[in-house]
């Protein structure tokens, strides 16, 4: 079984769907890990993402691997090891740009399909509910007030980058954000939007029990109306 969990930035997505995964026994996918991760490749190799022969070149070449140290997941770009790096300002403020291209989202969706073969799995991201799963038995839209996710990512940044965030004000954060937001809604492959099916739940004033216990609640919903 294949449930996804769709939403802007800062919603708890990557929270919610470790919790569902672990309370479950599934497998989690964060595939904005993955886009990160290519987005770090395509700065310090310094790819000219203009040049679609030059990025197809790199995205053929490209090494990503997922390993899982004490429950935690580590991300791997040609061996070398970014799960802190690929959280940083530079990739967050060009991620949004590198995978709105067509070229890359044909090559990750087709390697999250790939991740995804004969697995019961919780997936996380963007486009799971609408591009690449489209007929998941379950879909979950989370959404929150853009202050209250603001205030999340400002948290997040000044705990895991405190040198980079030293000058960061909550301002600027909720500024990129609805920036983000609209980007992301209205790019032309693979917006963000919530699916047709897809059960919306406003995390604003929720805790992430709360909200896993709501989305087992759906799964239950979904079982009885086999």
């Amino acid at each position: 079984m294949i449930i996804t969990i769709d939403g802007p930035v800062a919603t708890g997505k990557s929270t919610i769907a470790k919790k569902l995964a672990a309370s479950l026994g599934y497998i989690y996918f964060d595939t904005g890990a993955m886009y990160r991760a290519l987005t770090y490749g395509v700065l310090k190799n310094k790819i000219d993402c203009t040049n679609t022969d030059q990025l197809k070149e790199y995205l053929n070449r490209f090494s990503y691997k997922i390993r899982s140290k004490f429950g935690e997941k580590y991300y791997y770009v040609d061996g070398e090891d970014v799960s802190q790096q690929i959280r940083g300002d530079e990739v967050t403020s060009n991620v949004s740009r590198v995978s709105a291209l067509p070229v890359v989202r044909e090559k990750l969706v087709s390697l999250q399909r790939e991740l995804a073969s004969g697995v019961n799995a919780v997936f996380e991201g963007r486009d799971m509910g609408t591009v690449v799963f489209p007929d998941a038995r379950l879909k979950i839209f989370l959404t929150g007030r853009p202050e209250v996710r603001a205030q999340r990512r400002f948290d997040e940044l000044k705990e895991k980058f405190p040198e980079e965030a030293a000058n960061l004000t909550m301002e600027k954060v909720l500024e990129d954000l609805n920036k983000r937001d609209n980007y992301d809604s209205s790019r032309e492959t693979s917006p963000l939007k919530q699916a047709e099916d897809a059960y919306l739940v406003d995390t604003s004033d929720l805790t992430p029990d709360e909200i896993v216990f709501k989305i087992l609640e759906f799964k239950d919903a979904k079982a009885r109306q086999k």
